[in-house]
């Protein structure tokens, strides 16, 4: 069990019950629709290509696609079984949100609200229940940074344990997508800054620290920077073994320059594109599905919650308003926020879509229920509006669960006019 010096009760088994309701909800259905949709095409392509080892999707690594060519080579090559890496990293994903709130916070309705609040947030449904490489990488980072909160509870051997297993879940998310490398970066500079600040010139080998004590900062380096690193290039085995273009285990720098020209190649308009500023208020939607399928009229639309994900955008100035004043946990989950929404505004890649808002947009729900905490902790109607503002959240989630969840539509081919809040999410 997780430890934290908190007066209040560990919430562990409200996470189980919300990570099972979550399982649940998104497995109904998860076989439907019955064949490829969206960019499902790609990567369950480049996953028949590597059973046959075949170069396929060489603009992004491998970690995904091994999955779902293991889900096809164990369970099958259905649909169904496609998505199945995508929802149990959804799933341990959720739940791992929710251990890294309660170690970074020691606060139970904070913890129980991030994961509603995720739960809710129709991003991390939608990306559970599809064959892509996005929920498989958020999944990832979220173990990775739940064991890393947690080394940080620890000293010694029982925290150099939990910093390898971070390591390692760094290491699966980098190598299932980028996106993840600027919220990466973040322990290790955490615990640089503060070695800095406790040992000056001494940072790089002194042990007597109050985070990882007798761990010095070049063993940790070496748990959360070498190891991520080789074995993130160990993830690439397969590819060292084609037949034909084998990858040169030796040359990872000449390889990588391969793959950053091939994600700058798509340049091709897409109906869909967005940029991040949109992102963040929500205005730019992506039809993954719309089509009479399967013996009905079936949609999946992805945005975010128009609620939670407006009010998250109030809670991060707070949060680095509260940081300022000592709370070690809203600087993290803003820092989070910030670094992994601006890779997007620097980044030159030509066409982008709503799906990278993931995990800027999973961090934001971290910041929006530290700020419901401090309401709830106030009492009165403060509490109350704590409590709605999760309610409000739970009821837009289902009002739009219809076209979320590719559940059967009724009203002919405009049914999904229903939900069109916006022109720009047509």
């Amino acid at each position: 069990m997780d430890r934290v010096r908190t007066d209040e009760q560990d919430p562990l088994p409200w996470c189980i019950v919300i990570a099972l309701a979550f399982l649940a909800l998104a497995w109904h259905r998860l076989g439907i629709p019955t064949r490829i949709y969206f960019d499902e095409v790609h990567y369950i392509r480049a996953a028949r290509k590597l059973l046959e080892m075949t170069r396929a999707n060489a603009e992004h690594p491998m970690v995904g696609k091994e999955l779902i060519a293991g889900a096809m080579v164990f369970l099958g090559d259905k649909p169904l079984f496609w998505r199945v890496p995508s929802i149990i990293l959804g799933t341990a994903g959720l739940f791992a949100f929710g251990r890294l709130m309660w170690l970074a916070s020691g606060r139970r309705f904070a913890t129980i609200a991030a994961m509603i609040l995720l739960f809710t947030s129709f991003a991390w449904f939608i990306q559970s229940r599809i064959a892509m490489l996005d929920m498989i990488m958020a999944g990832f980072g979220m173990l990775a940074l739940w064991q890393f909160a947690a080394a940080l509870r620890l000293s010694g051997g029982k925290a150099r344990w939990r910093l390898a297993v971070s390591g390692i879940f760094l290491a699966l998310a980098i190598g299932t997508k980028w996106s993840f490398a600027p919220a990466a970066m973040l322990p290790g500079l955490f615990v640089m800054v503060v070695r800095l600040k406790e040992h000056g010139l001494r940072f790089l080998l002194a042990r007597d620290s109050r985070i990882l004590p007798g761990i010095s900062l070049v063993e940790a380096g070496i748990w959360l920077g070498v190891l991520p690193l080789a074995l993130y290039w160990a993830t690439f085995a397969p590819a060292f073994l084609y037949p034909v273009r084998a990858v040169d285990p030796f040359a990872p720098i000449a390889f990588h320059e391969d793959m950053i020209r091939l994600q700058d190649s798509v340049r091709k308009p897409h109906p869909y594109r967005s940029v991040w500023y949109q992102w963040m208020i929500n205005w730019r939607a992506v039809w993954y599905l719309y089509e009479h399928i399967d013996g009905a009229r079936r949609g999946v639309l992805l945005i975010g919650n128009p609620f939670s994900m407006l009010a998250g955008l109030v809670a991060v100035p707070w949060c680095l308003w509260a940081a300022v004043r000592g709370r070690v946990d809203a600087l993290a989950f803003a820092m989070l926020y910030l670094f992994s929404i601006g890779l997007w505004i620097v980044s030159e890649k030509p066409i982008q879509f709503y799906y990278h808002y993931l995990l800027p947009g999973t961090f934001l729900m971290g910041c929006l229920a530290l700020a419901l905490d401090v309401l709830w902790r106030r009492g009165g109607k403060a509490k109350w509006i704590a409590a709605g503002s999760l309610a409000v959240a739970v009821a837009m989630f289902a009002w739009f669960y219809p076209i979320i969840s590719a559940a059967p539509l009724s009203g002919g081919p405009r049914s999904y006019e229903f939900w069109m809040w916006l022109r720009s999410w047509r």
